[in-house]
């Protein structure tokens, strides 16, 4: 009964608060009365009495505020009473409020932005039914997620830990679809790939295992919906209409639904069509190619009950048993279980140490803002401390006045919060759809998710507790009478105070992310500045796959050798080259098993070294200007008819031989038996990626080994872009219905620079954050400092200070506190930037102009900030302060 009662009185208190009121306005005025009466009878004048007992009772406005308080209904109201009071106060200090809410929209947009890459690159699964069951098989010792046709098949059939096993694999293709030729990328996939991801058609339907009736069986085609809708109009009648891709008739049987971009994130394909008609498309079965590990990629959903480390070592055992089954053409690498995504852990490892590198320092940049803010609150604090003074005199509670002060800081986050949430997100929205690479159809869905949405209020939320904390000291120690008395401030007799140890922090912070901005600058400026072992400039590259066009087996030696002479003719160009595949270009390169001329045993186990492997035409050496160390280059009488030959790098040489001096004219094996005899050695250089270590390369002649995959390297002695409408017209002459693709060499470098570019410019952005932040947190000290010391300057200079000495006595704390927040800073960068050479190629902290660079960037900043407050405080006129006291 008790209970039902009090609800009563709290809901009255709510919704009947008018009455309320009246009612305790009323009762409160009956006591006072009764008390004067009391006080009259004692012998005091009615007007003394009544005074008296007010004064007794106190502020009639705090009792009735207790009265609600207790009742519980003046929480709501109180509330209202604060967030007006904060919108009102704010509304007052414009500037302040402006500074404030723009620096944390900076500081959690950019955490909003950093977060949402890591949630997709991490946190978000794939968009599949089941995906918390999914793993990825990759081989550990090389961070390689590839196996061959006959591996998968075994790993699939004798395996006890998943329910299935899918592959899939790139594929560049040429779909004729009789209005035009296009070039498209896709996955090859095996049969069972839909059904292993639960996956339904959107249209039509997807082909299955049991469509497959061994080598180009399976002439099929699934359209993915984004591909279908920009190309295909969304045209449901394209289900069951026949296409040509490369040449080879292919039926549409269905569309995959939106939102479904395959099992890597950051490769949208365009088509889906089944591996085992991969002959078709490449010119060669790999079906049968056990030794080739480097094609297929696998995944699967674990069996309810097993544990990743359970089908671990279940694949491993499949994998020791290949091995002893099949010596001559597997070798054992141990087996690991990843999340798909990121291509296993190829490139998840280095990209989520950058990610979580990255969310590091943008949650320092939160840190910083906080930082900030709360030295100008701590500072604004002091500057209302009367106002703080008289409320505390005139009876409001300390707990009342640290409320309103978190209300508005409350409201400041949550207005910074929204607005760097509302700019992340054009941000998010825009990286999403951005294509880096117009040849890849490359990126990565970053758009943000509730998560993301979570993480910024929180953050928001945060932050204003953060900073909002920074006065309470200053309150809860104020003796509001002695404040009235002197007409004095809030101070604090500590050499140290808080503010001092905020800014220390808040330029420290900054010099961390300004060091690790000008080490991944300077790591860029020297990776393309570096040897890779060719010379990109001045050089156009002609990428072309001519199984597009249909040509097979004797027919391409012969269509390579007709464009190689075709460009010849083109005035302006000084050299041409061939290649299957030009370095750095593609992420991956291919790779072949070498041995010593004297092993029999051509098992993988026995073999000396794994070398990158091109096929290379005559000239091609001089086109890429690679240098010719010793030996001679390749010809065109190296064919077919001609015993094998190869030119090497030093590191093949010295592998194989010992050293490159004693190479020219020995042989080595590959992994079918062939003895290929080296003939010349090149200079090493850089084949799949900047950041790998130095590996042994081998360059066989591309007539006694033709490849469909063609690039043609022209060199000329003008702007190369000038050369394009050339070289497009002199293959068109050769043949109209080959596609190809032109860029300059410096443009195909855009995908192995594409990390270090994204990692420099991600900080350059971080570090002009934390610059911004930086010169507001010293101009803030140092304009306080001199608005608060204008009386004593004044004195010094009617005493003959001079300039110096006034600027010293002014801004000496806030310079100190510069540069000793400047050396924590630099030196913590300079230990955070270590994690930048994953990333950044040829960055390093141990380098002159790096610390250089952080001292001036520090001084240069420390000068921007205090330049306002130093003039002022060389502007005072002792006299001025003098006649105004």
């Amino acid at each position: 009964m008790n209970l039902l009662a009090s609800l009563r009185f709290r809901l009255a208190a709510l919704f009947q608060r008018s009455q309320m009121s009246a009612e305790m306005e009323e009762e409160l005025r009956s006591h006072i009365q009764l008390r004067a009466d009391d006080l009259e009878r004692s012998g005091l004048p009615r007007a003394e009495a009544e005074r008296r007992a007010r004064l007794e009772f106190g502020p009639p406005q705090a009792i009735k505020e207790d009265c609600q308080e207790a009742a519980g209904g003046t929480f709501i109201e109180s509330l209202l009473q604060d967030l007006r009071y904060a919108f009102r106060v704010l509304r007052k200090s414009p500037a302040f409020t402006v500074v404030s809410v723009l620096t944390l929209a900076f500081a959690i947009g950019a955490n909003a932005v950093v977060f949402a890459a890591l949630n997709a690159v991490i946190v978000r699964p794939l968009n599949v039914p089941r995906p918390e069951s999914l793993y990825s098989i990759h081989r550990i010792d090389d961070n390689s997620a590839g196996q061959s046709y006959p591996n998968y098949v075994d790993l699939r059939d004798r395996n006890r830990s998943f329910e299935d096993l899918a592959a899939y694999s790139f594929i560049n293709a040429g779909l004729d679809t009789g209005e035009n030729l296009a070039r498209v990328w896709g996955m090859a996939t095996s049969g069972n790939y839909f059904d292993v991801l639960g996956i339904q058609p959107h249209i039509g339907r997807f082909f299955h295992s049991s469509d497959e009736h061994g080598a180009n069986s399976a002439p099929y085609i699934v359209l993915s919906h984004s591909y279908w809708h920009a190309n295909f109009h969304e045209d449901p009648g394209v289900v069951g209409r026949t296409v040509l891709l490369n040449k080879h008739p292919f039926t549409i049987i269905g569309v995959t639904p939106p939102g479904f971009r395959g099992t890597l994130l950051f490769f949208s394909g365009e088509i889906f069509v089944p591996m085992v008609n991969l002959e078709q498309l490449e010119g060669v079965s790999f079906l049968n190619a056990r030794g080739n590990r480097s094609l297929f990629m696998t995944l699967g959903h674990l069996k309810s009950g097993v544990t990743p480390a359970q089908a671990a070592a279940d694949i491993n055992s499949v994998s020791k048993y290949l091995e002893s089954t099949y010596p001559k053409d597997y070798r054992h690498l141990a087996l690991g279980l990843a999340r798909p995504g990121l291509y296993g852990d190829y490139m998840g490892r280095p990209v989520r140490a950058f990610l979580s590198a990255l969310m590091l320092l943008s949650a320092l940049i939160l840190i910083a803002a906080c930082a900030n803010l709360g030295s100008l609150f701590a500072a604004r604090a002091t500057d209302r401390s009367r106002e703080v003074a008289l409320r505390l005199a005139l009876g409001a509670g300390r707990l009342r006045i640290l409320r309103q002060l978190f209300t508005e800081a409350i409201v400041i986050a949550l207005a910074g919060g929204a607005l760097g949430l509302w700019g992340s997100v054009l941000l998010l929205d825009w990286l999403s759809k951005w294509q880096p690479f117009s040849r890849f159809p490359i990126n990565l869905p970053v758009t943000p998710d509730a998560n993301v949405y979570l993480v910024a209020l929180l953050l928001a939320i945060a932050s204003g507790l953060l900073f909002g904390a920074v006065p309470v000291r200053q309150v809860l120690h104020t003796d509001p009478y002695d404040i009235v008395k002197s007409g004095g401030r809030l101070t604090t007799a500590s050499r140290i105070t808080l503010r001092d140890v905020l800014v220390v922090a808040q330029i420290a912070i900054c010099a961390v992310l300004v060091t690790s901005s000008i080490v991944a600058v300077r790591g860029l400026v020297r990776s393309m500045h570096s040897n890779f072992g060719f010379e990109p400039r001045n050089t156009m590259l002609v990428s072309m796959v001519l199984g597009m066009a249909g040509y097979s087996g004797e027919a391409i030696p012969t269509v390579q050798k007709r464009m190689f002479d075709a460009m010849q003719t083109i005035p302006a160009v000084t050299s041409v080259g061939m290649i299957d595949s030009a370095p750095l270009t593609m992420g991956d390169v291919n790779a072949a098993l070498a041995f010593k001329d004297d092993t029999i045993d051509l098992r993988p186990a026995n073999s000396t070294a794994t070398a990158v492997m091109f096929k290379v035409a005559p000239g091609y050496f001089h086109a890429a200007n690679t240098a010719l160390l010793s030996g001679r280059d390749l010809t065109w009488h190296d064919d077919s008819h001609s015993p094998t030959v190869a030119v090497v790098n030093q590191e093949f040489a010295r592998r194989l031989f010992g050293a490159a001096t004693n190479s020219l004219d020995r042989y080595f094996k590959m992994r079918d038996g062939t003895r290929v005899k080296v003939v010349g050695i090149v200079e090493d250089g850089k084949y799949g990626n900047l950041t790998e270590k130095q590996k042994p390369a081998m360059f066989l002649a591309l007539m006694q080994s033709p490849s469909a995959d063609t690039v043609l390297v022209v060199r000329s002695a003008v702007d190369p872009q000038q050369l394009a409408a050339a070289i497009r017209s002199k293959l068109h002459d050769v043949d109209p219905g080959l596609p190809s693709f032109i860029q300059t060499w410096d443009q195909a470098l855009s995908l192995p620079l594409f990390p270090m570019r994204v990692a420099t410019a991600s900080l350059g952005v971080l570090g002009v954050i934390g610059a911004m932040l930086s010169i507001t947190g010293i101009f803030g000290i140092a304009a306080y400092s001199v608005s608060k010391r204008m009386k004593e300057l004044g004195i010094r200079m009617a005493l003959g200070a001079q300039s110096k000495e006034v600027l010293q006595a002014a801004l000496g704390r806030a310079f100190k506190l510069l540069a000793f927040g400047s050396l924590a800073g630099m030196v913590l960068g300079l230990l955070a930037t270590k994690v930048l050479a994953f990333i950044v190629y040829l960055a390093t902290p141990r380098d002159p102009l790096v610390l250089a660079g952080v001292v001036v960037s520090m001084a240069l900043l420390g000068l921007l900030a205090t330049w306002i407050p130093a003039q002022r405080a060389l502007s005072i006129d002792p006299l001025n302060l003098l006649r105004e006291e």
